[in-house]
């Protein structure tokens, strides 16, 4: 069994006092590992190392700070299939989702080691010739960031990485559900060379280490990815100091399927697309809008397929979809479910929770769900999948633009025309045209509306952990 400490001042320790949290198993119910539970003692040498680590880190070259995220990227290469285990048994997904995860981990540290050396500035000319612009960009600050568990190492990467690259450091909390695969990345950037003090890691409570740290006048950058009720409280938190904000609060991601898609293949995608980590994806597709003229031929197979999903332990060759996180999340889903029923919406597969160990939940097909359904206004975050039709264009954009998020949305068309005009009237950070696959390391990733705030990904990664600086130089001798 693992035992999981805090990594502070480049020294992994206990919690003072040896207070611990358990790591358990999804699919099992049985205790995977031990999460050192930190004190304010540990927090504030969090916060002091922090402070001194970033100091050391900034100043080192762009180059000599790209050559330890180039490093750490090969050392977690090395050890994929070994942190892809630990996520499948602390987080519940297969164990092909969570090797995918780990490769977008490596990815993410190889891009931003050479994004290290890409920090530009510029010279602005003068209207006088005595005088001199320059602008430069430098380190925002100690971070402080918070990743939640369905992602546990690609999330915690998309923060460590650029934060590392623009020459911050960084302390994070990793969700207490799953915290080894973080651990395992912050283990393979101390041993490529990170200096003392420019990373920390702790675990806890959740509302402590948030208050204690955001509050703190060193943290001069505060990064989430959660849900928008915590990150309604981080953002008051971080009023505190004008700590900056980058928040990504999650989605309800629409897919609208167009009269000219193949209804089979487009539920094929679908389907794939929606059950993904159990469907417990931010950006995961939460409601099918579909074209009256193929609805039931979709929908039909959308059923068949769904049907034959194999459900069990992610170590398992044959497992489709894994255990919800918790059991927490196994009674909320449920819960929207039975609130889509007794509304009057069709349970055509699914919807029950799986008597047995673990925290299993059959996945859900609903149909003829009204619009003041939860599952239509809230963030679902689970394997459930309504399913409603569309007769005109502006209905479908109508409908997709219906709630108050807008992080993802999906088109599904062969015209390039009706293609076009849906990804520019959406409301969301991104689209998705024929592909469900929504992050991708060169390009940003961020929603408007409830969404959040910024972006991760692309050029805007490095971007949102610096600050800009002007410096104006008269010539004129004084």
């Amino acid at each position: 069994m693992n035992e999981y400490g805090l990594l502070i001042d480049g020294v992994w320790r206990p919690a003072e006092g040896g207070r611990t949290l358990d790591v358990v198993n999804p699919a099992t119910g049985v205790r995977q590992a031990t999460a050192a539970h930190a004190s304010a003692d540990d927090l504030d040498d969090a916060l002091a190392a922090a402070e001194s680590g970033g100091r050391a880190w900034r100043s080192m070259t762009a180059w000599e700070r790209s050559a330890v995220l180039r490093r750490a990227s090969v050392l977690l290469a090395e050890r994929a299939d070994e942190v892809a285990r630990r996520i499948t048994q602390e987080q519940g997904k297969p164990l092909r989702e969570a090797a995918s995860e780990v490769a977008q981990a490596v990815e993410q540290l190889d891009w931003c080691a050479d994004e290290a050396r890409r920090i530009y500035g510029r010279v602005v000319d003068s209207s006088s010739a005595s005088t001199r612009y320059r602008v430069q960009h430098e380190p925002i600050g100690p971070v402080a960031a918070f990743t939640p568990w369905n992602f546990p190492i690609s999330l915690a990467a998309r923060k460590i990485a650029p934060a590392l690259a623009a020459g911050c450091s960084i302390i994070i909390k990793p969700a207490e559900e799953a915290p080894g695969a973080t651990i395992a990345m912050a283990e393979c950037l101390m041993e490529a060379g990170l200096p003392a003090g420019a990373l920390g890691v702790v675990t806890g409570d959740p509302a402590q280490i948030s208050e204690h740290l955001i509050t703190s006048p060193v943290i001069r950058k505060v990064s989430l990815t959660g849900s928008a009720p915590v990150g309604r409280r981080l953002i008051e938190l971080s009023a505190v100091n004008i700590a900056a904000v980058s928040m990504e609060l999650g989605g309800h991601a629409p897919v609208l399927v167009f009269a000219d898609a193949d209804p089979e293949r487009a539920a094929r995608l679908c389907v794939q697309g929606k059950f993904r980590n159990s469907g417990q994806v931010c950006v995961s597709p939460t409601r099918f809008y579909v074209h009256e003229s193929i609805a039931e031929a979709f929908t039909a197979e959308f059923v068949r397929l769904t049907a034959g999903l194999r459900s069990g332990d992610g170590l398992n060759d044959d497992t489709d979809i894994g255990p919800l996180a918790n059991e927490r999340r196994r009674q909320a889903v449920h819960a929207v479910v039975e609130d889509a029923r007794a509304r009057g919406a069709k349970i055509l597969e699914g919807g029950e929770i799986v008597d047995g160990p673990g925290y299993f939940y059959r996945p859900a097909v609903i149909v003829d769900v009204p619009d003041d359904a939860r599952v239509l206004r809230e963030e679902p975050f689970g394997p459930i999948a309504p399913i409603g039709t569309f007769v005109e264009f502006e209905e479908a954009i109508a409908k997709a633009n219906s709630t108050d998020f807008g992080l993802a949305a999906y088109v599904i068309t062969n015209d390039l025309i009706t293609a076009t005009r849906a990804s520019e009237q959406i409301e969301a950070g991104i689209v998705g045209v024929n592909t469900l696959a929504a992050s991708h390391t060169p390009v940003p990733f961020g929603g408007v509306k409830q969404s959040g705030i910024g972006s991760e990904n692309g050029l805007e990664s490095v971007q949102a952990y610096l600050v800009t600086k002007t410096v104006i130089t008269e010539l004129t001798p004084l």
